[in-house]
């Protein structure tokens, strides 16, 4: 059974950081491109940035790019997602993701996600 596990939420007040991991088991993480999403209060979920298998390429959404950064530990089975420069707008629950297909910002491409963690900004 796959199962992704994410955590370092938290409080943070503008201008911090936070670094947040996802944490694979059930599957050979570096089998598959991993995702990053966030869905705020009332907004739909969005696409933060991926990585491919091998960590060498990653995809930023535009509000993010230039303040957060995706890496993974394939020998840990780990994705981590540092996120510098926080916004209030960031505010969001994090989901991870995994997918089997090529480095996408399309949420339908990724068939196992964590339960999230609550990224809270304030200004």
């Amino acid at each position: 059974q796959v199962q992704l596990v994410e955590s370092g939420g938290g409080l943070v007040q503008a201008g911090g950081s936070l670094r947040l991991s996802c944490a694979a088991s059930g599957r050979t993480s570096s089998n598959y491109v991993m995702g990053w999403f966030r869905q705020a209060p009332g907004k739909e979920r969005e696409f933060v940035g991926g990585v491919n298998r091998s960590g060498g390429s990653t995809l930023y959404a535009d509000s993010v790019k230039g303040r957060f950064t995706i890496s993974r530990d394939n020998a840990k089975n780990t994705v981590y997602l540092q996120m510098n420069s926080l916004k209030p707008e960031d505010t969001a629950v994090y989901y991870c993701a995994s997918s089997p297909s090529g480095l996408t910002s399309l949420s339908r491409r990724y068939d196992y996600w964590g339960q999230g963690t609550q990224v809270t900004v304030s200004s």
